[in-house]
């Protein structure tokens, strides 16, 4: 629309952390867009109580964001409660974050922008847990944890490219392979702790004999998996 009419009427929020620094808890696609069409300003409405900007993310119905978006605007404002209220912690915003394991996948996301975080994102739901302690506290323990699923990654990458090898492309392998090496049964109702989760998983993916796997497996699986049509 800013394209065609050639005006912009709908402005952005935004937030300012910290001096000279902001961020939008809601615009970011319009941001983007400007940015593209090489914008020299972009109005926005600035919202000086962080809380509440925070809340707006939360809250924001403008257009879903993707798994990607919403971890990455949840990192980016963990990282700046981190330093302006450092005597809070995860507890004091699970409204605002939302998921624990967008906290834990934002870390991912930081540092690569196409990291598989629909593939994990199943297990992550049922074994990542908001953090007792303050934001100095947590903030290792999440990095930790961001580890191990990078480690994991690492290991399923490793199987997807000999499975490729043998002429086996299609879009759900990495899920087929997860689904299969994952150590969380459907019916299980006391699940391990994240640790043991992911390091168990990355075992079970580098012992995964992948010899057995079939293209018309993976089709299989992927049909059986997709959503039912409206």
């Amino acid at each position: 629309m800013v394209k065609k009419i050639d005006r912009f009427v709908d402005p952005i929020v935004a937030v300012s952390p910290t001096p000279g620094t902001y961020w939008t808890p809601n615009g970011h696609h319009r941001l983007k867009a400007l940015q593209k069409l090489k914008a020299e300003w972009v109005p926005a409405i600035l919202i000086p109580e962080p809380e509440v900007a925070f809340q707006i993310l939360a809250l924001n119905t403008e257009k879903a964001h993707n798994l990607k978006e919403k971890s990455l605007e949840v990192i980016r404002m963990y990282r700046s409660l981190a330093e302006e209220r450092p005597r809070q912690g995860e507890e004091d915003y699970t409204f605002q974050f939302e998921a624990p394991h967008h906290v834990t996948l934002g870390i991912l996301y930081e540092t690569n922008k196409r990291f598989a975080g629909g593939a994990f994102a199943p297990i992550l739901r049922r074994v990542d847990k908001f953090l007792p302690g303050t934001f100095a506290k947590t903030l290792p323990q999440r990095e930790a944890r961001a580890e191990l699923v990078r480690e994991a990654d690492a290991a399923l990458a490793g199987a997807v490219d000999l499975l490729k090898k043998r002429g086996i492309r299609h879009p759900f392998v990495k899920n087929y392979v997860l689904a299969r090496t994952t150590p969380l049964s459907r019916a299980r109702k006391t699940l391990p702790p994240f640790e043991q989760t992911f390091e168990k998983l990355r075992a079970n993916i580098e012992a995964f004999d992948l010899s057995k796997v079939r293209y018309d497996d993976i089709q299989r699986t992927a049909l059986a998996s997709a959503p039912a049509a409206d």
